[in-house]
């Protein structure tokens, strides 16, 4: 295959090339292979349950492989980079907090969720707390999901498929529309079944496609150390240990971001619940938590990899870089542009397919969640008793191209947040993590919790969550986020739970779920 033409005497925009027919076939070649899978599991599907949960027996490694997918997405797939790019490696040291939350959440959060046969995990709130809990965590996963896949549409269009195509700007709601119209058919034909083998061969491609890209940039620079800097760029932060809820980089707040958000994500998210009640049993939920983990930890260094790669590159070949800006300022499109600089005719294509996938798959299993919390938590309850019930499997299905809407609407809004890419997912994406979880929280191991406390908490946990993302309320960094709205949420409920408690005259306590396996 011949690469790309380039000229380095000029500024990128007049060196830009364009893709060439290989790279559209490899695209196109995509789509189909997408949408045949969704077709073939189509008629495989009998049941809602099938649908949703792919009939509760489902391979816990590709169950985990989908997991990682899922939660990976273009956001990870180019934020990642960027802020390595933008402020070094600190926020990748997170990964020592993995063997934490495998602990945590494999043995003391899977055992609870796999006790209860549910559809919808919010089903466990309402057993626990009663209706209103359920409907107010509805309400949050909802918007938590509405709002990443919204923030995804516009990541991939706006910020990826702008970089390498040549194409006006007022056109990208169509594009928009055209990628969450495959996701959907693909989606609402196969159910979770379609959307974990899709996830799996999207994971290919796009951790491919960084490997690719890696190599690539080491034969320019004659060596895999060549990617690494002699000495720390004078932008990146200063790497610090320990705890400090005024910095925004440091070791130990890495780690208890990622802490916090894998843990309340694994206890409370729809999306990873259905994945592990996918499974027959909790030590197979166990096994896609593991493999979940460790595709997590490669994709974690292959992207930090690949930040240090696009670094090296752009500073090589700085007549690569918009006119007028720094490396600094474009660290969030370096990647998309450097598959149409660097790679050969066809692989960029294929490249591009890989940041496809990386949306595709977590906006897939979005729709899929969504799809079945509304069906379940919604419709199916609020419906007239007296008329006649509409076909289960059916119904999730058209929600999926309702929600896809939905989507797509909210996309054209995402581009107002301010800040980098790594900042807009943490204030918009991540809003709703930690409030979810503190309803579960209170439902699973606080035994004297009430209704009205827990509600209570979920509420004040999100204004503590939306005061520190768009306020900076006390000068509190963006990354201690989640942390200061959980520990706020469960505070309050716990507070407000012993007189409530005593109010209500309810004498008799709660346990949490005894489990045994």
């Amino acid at each position: 295959m011949m690469p790309h033409p380039i000229n380095t005497q000029v500024p990128l925009l007049a060196a830009m090339p364009r893709l060439t027919y290989p790279d559209w076939i490899v695209i196109a070649v995509y789509g189909a292979l997408m949408l045949f899978i969704g077709w073939y599991y189509s008629r495989r599907n009998k049941t809602q349950e099938d649908y949703v949960l792919g009939g509760r027996k489902m391979n816990p490694t590709s169950v985990g492989i989908s997991l990682f997918a899922t939660l990976l997405s273009t956001l990870s797939y180019l934020s990642y980079p960027g802020e390595m790019i933008k402020h070094g490696p600190v926020i990748f040291s997170g990964m020592i907090a993995y063997p934490v939350i495998y602990y945590v959440a494999g043995w003391w959060l899977i055992p609870y969720i796999m006790k209860m046969k549910v559809t919808s995990a919010y089903e466990i709130l309402e057993r626990k707390l009663g209706l209103s809990v359920r409907m107010l965590a509805t309400f949050m996963f909802l918007s938590l999901r509405f709002l990443w896949m919204a923030t995804i549409v516009y990541v991939t269009v706006d910020v990826a498929l702008l970089s390498v195509i040549d194409i006006n700007p007022a056109y990208t709601p169509f594009i928009g529309i055209i990628l969450m119209l495959v996701t959907i058919i693909y989606t609402s034909m196969g159910g979770l079944k379609a959307v974990v083998l899709t996830d799996v061969i999207q994971s290919a491609i796009f951790l491919g496609g960084a490997v690719l890209s890696i190599i690539i940039i080491c034969l320019n620079l004659d060596s895999f150390t060549g990617i690494f800097p002699k000495q720390w760029p004078a932008h990146w932060d200063t790497p610090r240990l320990g705890f400090n809820v005024m910095e925004r980089t440091s070791v130990g707040n890495a780690a208890l971001v990622i802490f916090t958000w894998y843990v309340c994500t694994t206890g409370s998210d729809q999306m990873a619940i259905q994945r592990y009640l996918s499974t027959k049993d909790i030590r197979d939920a166990r096994k896609t938590l593991r493999v979940s983990f460790f595709s997590s930890m490669l994709s974690d260094l292959l992207l930090a990899l690949l930040g240090l790669s696009m670094l090296a590159f752009y500073v090589k070949n700085q007549h690569f870089l918009l006119p007028g800006q720094t490396i600094y300022e474009q660290a969030d499109t370096l990647f998309p542009r450097f598959i149409m600089i660097g790679l050969p005719a066809g692989l960029s294509g294929l490249v591009i397919s890989g940041l496809l996938a990386a949306a595709m798959s977590s906006m897939s299993s979005g729709l899929n969640s969504v799809s079945s919390v509304i069906a379940e938590d919604f419709l199916k309850r609020f419906r007239n008793p007296s008329a006649t019930p509409p076909d289960p499997l059916r119904l999730v299905k058209q929600l999926s191209y309702f929600s896809g809407g939905i989507v797509i609407v909210l996309s054209l809004f995402v581009s107002g947040v301010q800040g980098n890419l790594y900042e807009v997912v943490m204030k918009v994406v991540n809003l709703f993590v930690a409030p979810l979880f503190v309803l579960f929280f209170m439902a699973l191991f606080v035994p004297f919790a009430t209704e009205r406390a827990t509600f209570a908490a979920g509420l004040i946990a999100v204004g503590a969550a939306i005061g520190v993302a768009f306020y900076g309320v006390f000068g509190i960094t963006i990354l201690w986020m989640m942390p200061c709205s959980l520990v706020t949420g469960v505070a309050v409920g716990v507070l407000l739970s012993l007189p409530d408690r005593f109010l209500l005259k309810k004498g008799q306590s709660r346990d949490p779920l005894k489990v045994s396996e």
